[in-house]
């Protein structure tokens, strides 16, 4: 146990914040208002709605906090409150571009109408596939066609009158030839009543049996009447064309006045002109693809093999090329949209356009293939997702990064393998309004701002999320009614004074401060979940103090099986701690483990060997590549301490090793340089030190120690070694004055030295420290630069100095024996040099 003269340990009241369960006004938490308002974020708040105030492009934000700070549910819960009062954005559709099929055309309707015009448009189809067939079945339509059919036929039988008049009495006659599928119209001689080929009438002269002056002249005749002929037949043909021109304009003509006629809703229900211009497409369109919306009429047809038939075109073929994509639907929104998109893949936020396989094998798409992504569903709203899932999938961040910067999205497929892929289609880009949100790490946010030259231009406004916020008169208040938010929400039970006191505490101690809470309320709500959970067990109406005690302590128990077994480790004596007697150039140093969902502070004897030498200090961790950088500059810094106390008159002639034993992991952090410099004092002075009383703190060069991390963690382990070993009333844990402020020890340990079987020292300076350690005094520089005499400073100023003398007094006596060695006699003429022989 210290002297009397040594610093007095803290107190029991000073080693934790305890709020007083009968100075809450209120019974339990059922008779309180739910907390509506967001506690502890109005600078994340403030920036959050100055952002969305703001209209101007680049105005984004990035929402910045840790994990489990509520980022999410406060950004979702402002953006409804916000986008409140405001109308919902327009509907967007891709049709067909019927002149360039890949780019289909995008056309955007007031919210609603976008459906609307996708029904106006199936209504026309199904109108047109009914009553079109009936069309070309009509009285009128038969009887304009019969009547074209009429005209041809009287041109043609004119044609064939006028040739038959010239061949009259010429012997030759008029037949048509069939030439495979057509017949041709030829003249040919008649022979006794028969028509004859000309090579059989050429037969019968060389036989003798026609005369030769006769077939030369019906010869001669029919070439002359074979030229008219061919001269008729091309007119003929040309006759055909114009009659088949004919048909096809009174198809045309028919169609389109029917057609036109089933399309008058569509165009008094949408007066833009892009929408009139594309109907307009459709009429053409239809007018030159007659022939499939005729045949939707028609019988099957037989085909080449037997037993095979052709029907026509199923109907949904037909009217394929006429359907409407309606990409975006917002018809069921009274506002903006509000978008999260918890998997931001480069499908799910930009869309894609499929592609479909035929019987063939082969790809192919059309417009009705492309899908919108969460990017395009939130244009006129907002989209919120966690960047740090975006920037791992491929294409996402550049893609994001370019939208903003153009305000423009061009739907396309992502695919790493594009030089095999036949998407084929280039839609419309689509001009986007979105205020995107993205939640990231303040130290994701620093990256990205300092290497990435876009951010800044299209996230121009941070909302800086706190971890903890002060406690304040009213912070309980808050809190309790928040609890009582919570009970609303999730059917929990209401919380009674002892329970919100103990709910405060805990929160307390998650802000690693006595005077601020956290503001961890996702946390927190599953704290008060698992209290729920174990007042159900025991039958209780109301949730107490017992019953988040518990929670607590079985959430640590389901994570604390290290640190039991580096425990057990410890009490059986294979992890060297000492918790009892007096060691000089060893100490007890604190560590703090980080299991990730759990933290637990264990002791570590370091030790320190001081010798003659001039190494300076050899940090034996750094020497096996054990070390991280912060802990080397702590032991740099143990160096600058030594010459500022110790080398003023005289050389720092020291070679120290300090290692922490047992410790076969990387070691980081500075928390132990005091504690490294303890033992090195005491190896210095050969002054022991008591080894039930544990370390932490780091120190500067002047001495001062300055405050470290975990500090309840670290006490409430080396409280957990001395109680397993056995309390004696004399240990305890030294930590900086500093730290006092963040303490907030479990309720077992404020008992033990309540009771005076534990304590906890605050010290600000290394010589205040080494007093508590030895019971030696420190010392202070008199004057004359000396310290006082059996003092600690003192004890290695004299060990510092010897040191020194020792290695003066080594190095001379090792010069003066090297230079005898090299003495040789020589003769004062020849001046030290070898005399040389003349010859």
């Amino acid at each position: 146990m210290p002297g009397k003269n040594s610093l007095s340990p803290l107190g029991a009241d000073q080693l934790k914040w305890t709020p007083d369960p009968e100075a809450l006004p209120f019974t339990t938490t059922a008779e309180l208002e739910p907390q509506n308002d967001i506690i502890g974020q109005r600078r994340g708040v403030e920036a959050f709605r100055f952002g969305m105030g703001m209209a101007k492009k680049g105005y984004n934000i990035f929402v910045t906090g840790y994990p489990g700070s509520g980022r999410l549910s406060t950004v979702r819960r402002l953006l409804h409150e916000m986008a409140d009062g405001t109308g919902a954005p327009d509907d967007v559709c891709y049709v067909n571009n019927f002149k360039q099929p890949e780019a289909p055309i995008m056309l955007r309707f007031p919210a609603g109408d976008g459906s609307r015009f996708k029904k106006l448009i199936q209504e026309f189809l199904d109108t047109v596939k009914r009553e079109a067939p009936q069309l070309f079945d009509s009285e009128e339509y038969i009887a304009r066609k019969n009547a074209i059919a009429e005209a041809h036929e009287k041109q043609v039988m004119a044609f064939y009158k006028s040739i038959e008049d010239r061949v009259k009495d010429t012997g030759l006659v008029v037949v048509r030839m069939q030439m495979g599928p057509v017949q041709r119209p030829d003249v040919v001689p008649l022979v006794d009543g028969e028509p004859k080929r000309m090579i059989e009438l050429e037969e019968m002269v060389e036989h003798g049996r026609f005369p030769r002056e006769e077939f030369e002249r019906l010869r001669d005749k029919r070439a002359e009447l074979k030229e008219e002929l061919d001269q008729i037949v091309q007119e003929l043909k040309k006759l055909q064309k114009e009659v088949n021109r004919k048909h096809d304009e009174v198809d045309r003509l028919m169609f389109t006045a029917l057609a036109e006629d089933f399309m008058k809703p569509l165009r008094e229900a949408f007066a833009d002109e892009k929408v009139h211009a594309y109907l307009d497409s459709v009429l053409d369109n239809m007018a030159e693809d007659l022939e499939s919306i005729k045949a939707l009429g028609g019988a099957p047809k037989p085909g080449m093999i037997p037993g095979m038939v052709f029907g026509p075109p199923p109907p949904e073929v037909v009217f394929q090329p006429y359907q409407v994509n309606l990409l975006v639907d917002n018809a069921d929104l009274e506002g903006p949209p509000v978008i999260i998109e918890s998997y931001p893949t480069y499908r799910n936020l930009f869309g894609s356009i499929e592609r479909v396989q035929d019987r063939s094998g082969g790809w192919h798409t059309d417009y009705t293939k492309i899908k919108a992504g969460s990017f395009v569903k939130a244009n006129g709203g907002y989209l919120v997702i966690n960047l740090m899932d975006a920037i791992f999938e491929p294409g996402v961040w550049q893609t994001l990064k370019r939208s903003l910067k153009t305000e423009k999205i061009e739907i396309e497929t992502f695919d790493p393998y594009y030089f095999i892929s036949a998407t084929g289609l280039k839609p419309e880009p689509i001009d986007m309004e979105v205020k995107v949100v993205v939640l990231g790490s303040p130290y994701l946010y620093a990256l990205l701002r300092n290497y990435d030259e876009d951010v800044p231009k299209i996230f121009k406004v941070r909302a800086d999320y706190e971890t903890s916020m002060d406690r304040g008169e009213d912070t309980a208040l808050q809190v309790a009614r928040f609890i009582r938010s919570e009970s609303g929400r999730n059917g929990l039970r209401a919380f009674d004074r002892s329970g919100v006191a103990a709910v405060l505490e805990e929160a307390v101690r998650w802000a690693g401060r006595q005077e601020k809470i956290s503001v961890a309320f996702p946390k927190l709500a599953d704290l008060l979940s698992e209290a729920d959970y174990f007042a159900n067990v025991t039958g209780a109406e109301v949730v107490t103090g017992g019953h988040v005690r518990e929670a607590v302590e079985a959430k640590v128990y389901r994570a604390n099986q290290i640190e039991e077994r580096i425990q057990e480790m410890i009490d059986r004596g294979s992890l060297f701690v000492d918790t009892d007697g007096e060691v000089a150039g060893q100490v007890n140093g604190l560590a703090v483990y980080s299991m990730g969902d759990y933290m637990f502070g264990k002791p570590s004897r370091i030790t320190a060997v001081t010798s003659l030498g001039k190494e300076g200090i050899i940090n034996i961790e750094r020497e096996a590549n054990m070390s991280g950088p912060t802990h080397n500059k702590g032991i740099l810094i143990l160096s600058g301490f030594l010459r500022s106390r110790f080398a003023q008159d005289k050389p720092l002639s020291l070679a120290a090793s300090i290692a922490f034993e047992q410790s076969y992991g990387g070691i980081d952090g500075d928390s132990a340089s005091s504690t490294e410099l303890y033992a090195l004092l005491s190896s210095l002075s050969g002054k022991p030190i008591r080894q039930y009383v544990a370390v932490t703190g780091s120190v500067n060069q002047y001495g001062e120690v300055q405050p470290i991390g975990g500090v309840n963690e670290k006490i409430e382990g080396f409280y957990l070694c001395c109680k397993h070993a056995g309390l004696t009333g004399g240990q305890g844990v030294m930590i900086p004055h500093a730290n006092v402020r963040d303490l907030m020890l479990r309720d077992e340990v404020v008992e033990a030295v309540r009771a005076g079987m534990f304590h906890v020292w605050a010290v600000k300076t290394i010589d205040e420290g080494i007093e508590i350690l030895t019971g030696v005094k420190a010392g202070v520089r008199k004057k004359d630069g000396t310290y006082p005499a059996g003092t600690i400073n003192g004890l290695a100023d004299a060990r510092l100095r010897s040191l020194a003398d020792k290695l003066a007094a080594f190095g001379k006596e090792d010069n003066d024996g090297k230079g005898g060695a090299k003495k040789k006699p020589t003769s004062k003429k020849s001046g030290g040099k070898k005399p040389t022989e003349k010859k």
